[in-house]
């Protein structure tokens, strides 16, 4: 069987540095910072006072009140980011042949503010069950992927995909693998997390997964420095439309670039912590390229995980020296988390967007907040550390690894005629 070839037509980004594709790269080149003291609830007595939360966005802009108030937040990102890409791609909705047109969309944790409402307020009752009619509809992780196809009446395959924080870049790959197999021609593929809340907080203060840095939350998000002392939460939406090829060219389709491949694997070690060794990175990186038919010498750049945890950092790096070996020294390597924080199940596709731009524009995002070298960490990666830097990039990885060790990465790489 001929697997038919797979490109991107379409980008939409919502997130705590840009409220749409030109906001979030514009941000992205110049190093800003998306952590700020939390706005939606008094997290005082909290460990962690901060959070990278969308800045200046009201979803009434984009969403009719009334429909706006059916969704979870969660929800609401993705039909925004949704349709910016949709948007973007140029569709003739009229003409698209809507049956095999789909959407696969992530979230590794979905409508957790909207469970933890109803729960406070059931608790604060006399027990009586008074729930709201929505409450099941907003708060489940598929719901988000049904509303956009109810939207655009597509017609195609149309799932969620949950693991963690892998969970968009698992969305992408499922996406590109039913367009080559055949499947579908076009799918609205990322992922949308909104945990910012209560809930979120409080359960990764007490897994004490957070940053603390309460005094200096802009420079809290630290992948590969030495001070490093945990994530910080993000939140909002990215979203792809992948494309299969001819029937892109064939409408007469913008292209950014073709998916050239996905990996996937798990660790099989720990609920939360990675393998030390980056056993589990190491797999899935050299799973992706051999999908991708692909060595490590062609690749030009790795948009890492990059979280900013004292164990998660070391094993990707370990893992990313393993695979690539001497070549490692030669790529640009990138944390985009030092910015936007940690989108959980949204990060992949957020960082899979901006690994095309960096293609597209021939520059390299930077890892910012970097002050102090890790002595575990070898010196001479580059990991474009606190300035953008320019650079042709043909072939580029994202990686994303989620708790209960679910890896997954996808390269995408210049479209070749």
């Amino acid at each position: 069987m001929v697997l038919k070839r797979v490109v991107v037509t379409g980008l939409g980004a919502l997130t705590p540095i840009g409220n749409n594709i030109q906001e979030y790269w514009n941000a992205l080149i110049n190093g800003v910072s998306g952590a700020a003291p939390i706005t939606y609830f008094d997290a005082s007595k909290f460990r962690t006072h901060f959070a990278c939360e969308l800045k200046n966005f009201n979803v009434e802009d984009f969403l009719d009140r009334k429909e706006a108030r059916k969704m979870d937040r969660y929800a609401q990102y993705a039909m925004v980011s949704s349709e910016e890409a949709v948007l973007d791609a140029g569709f003739n909705l009229e003409k698209l042949d809507k049956d095999r047109a789909g959407v696969i969309w992530g979230s590794g944790i979905g409508g957790l503010e909207t469970f933890q409402i109803e729960m406070l307020n059931f608790a604060a009752g006399d027990g009586t069950p008074k729930f709201n009619p929505f409450f099941i509809p907003k708060m489940i992780s598929d719901i988000a992927c049904g509303h956009i196809s109810i939207k655009y009446g597509f017609r195609g395959p149309n799932f969620a995909t949950v693991s963690a924080c892998a969970s968009s870049t698992n969305a992408i790959i499922d996406a590109f693998n039913y367009i080559r197999l055949g499947h579908a021609d076009v799918m609205v593929t990322g992922g949308s997390e909104a945990a910012v809340t209560i809930a979120g907080m409080g359960g990764f203060n007490a897994m004490h997964a957070l940053s603390t840095r309460n005094d200096d939350p802009k420079t809290a998000s630290r992948p590969m420095d030495k001070d490093r002392d945990g994530f910080v939460l993000g939140e909002g939406a990215g979203a792809l439309i992948l494309e299969e090829y001819e029937h892109a060219v064939a409408r007469g389709a913008k292209i950014y670039c073709e998916i050239g491949g996905g990996g996937m694997s798990a660790d099989a070690h720990h609920i939360t912590a990675p393998h030390p060794e980056g056993l589990g990175a190491k797999n899935v990186m050299l799973n992706c390229l051999r999908d991708a038919g692909l060595k490590p010498t062609d690749v030009d750049g790795v948009n890492m995980h990059g979280t900013s945890t004292p164990l998660g950092d070391l094993a990707e790096s370990k893992a990313i020296q393993h695979v690539f070996g001497e070549h490692a020294y030669t790529m640009n390597l990138n944390s985009t988390k030092s910015m936007t924080g940690h989108l959980l199940g949204a990060a992949g596709a957020v960082e899979t967007i901006s690994a095309i731009l960096s293609m597209k524009h021939g520059i390299v995002p930077p890892t910012i907040n970097h002050f102090t070298d890790d002595e575990n960490i070898d010196p001479k990666l580059n990991f474009t550390f606190n300035v953008a830097q320019k650079r042709d990039m043909n072939v580029v990885m994202s990686n994303t690894f989620g708790f209960g060790g679910h890896n997954a990465c996808v390269l995408v790489k210049k479209l070749e005629l």
